[in-house]
């Protein structure tokens, strides 16, 4: 029997440039700066319901309307701001998704450094699985389970468990490259 070709995770296959970059250079590596872990986590809610190329071609619309998500600045945004946003088309136009990130800014405000309260909730390192197939891959854990609870008892929205493994995997609190994909942490090209 043959061993695996080495490639990309079966969702980042085709030629779907966006997300082929999104995942060789971003998902699944352990990210720190309290801003980019506030992107992510805006970006995983608004992501509830759709698919994630929906929200990954709208990033840029994102990160202007929401002041490249510096997180004091989107605490401090006003109701007409962000009602202005239900106008834009760049955006997911649902009111809840677009008051929530206001909200989650003003929670992680009252949390202290981010990095330091989300990683909290994983212990020690990433942890790195060893999934072959696609099947494999869980949409929720016991691990994303208490994140959700706790980021809903901080005042946070749009953070339920399986938005929550979504963000952990995305942030690379969790490896999740599949093994016979290059970016697996067991591969010899990953980075």
């Amino acid at each position: 029997m043959d061993a695996p070709t080495i490639g990309r995770c079966a969702w980042a296959e085709g030629d779907d440039a966006t997300m082929q970059a999104y995942h060789d250079t971003e998902w699944g590596i352990p990210e720190h700066d309290d801003n980019k872990l506030f992107e992510m986590l805006t970006l995983e809610g608004a992501q509830a319901g759709l698919s994630w190329r929906t929200v990954l071609m709208r990033r840029d619309a994102y990160r202007q309307s929401y002041h490249g998500f510096a997180i004091a600045r989107v605490a401090a945004m006003a109701d007409a701001e962000l009602e202005a946003l239900l106008a834009n088309a760049g955006l997911i136009r649902n009111r809840l998704k677009v008051y929530s990130v206001r909200d989650n800014a003003r929670a992680a405000l009252s949390v202290g450094r981010l990095n330091d309260f989300l990683w909290s909730m994983v212990p020690g390192a990433p942890l790195v699985n060893r999934w072959t197939d696609r099947s494999q891959v869980p949409a929720t854990t016991p691990a994303s389970d208490l994140m959700s609870k706790v980021l809903r008892k901080k005042g946070f929205r749009f953070v339920g468990s399986t938005i929550c493994y979504a963000f952990m995997q995305a942030t690379g609190m969790v490896d999740d490259h599949l093994t016979t994909c290059f970016r697996h942490k067991g591969s010899q090209d990953a980075q």
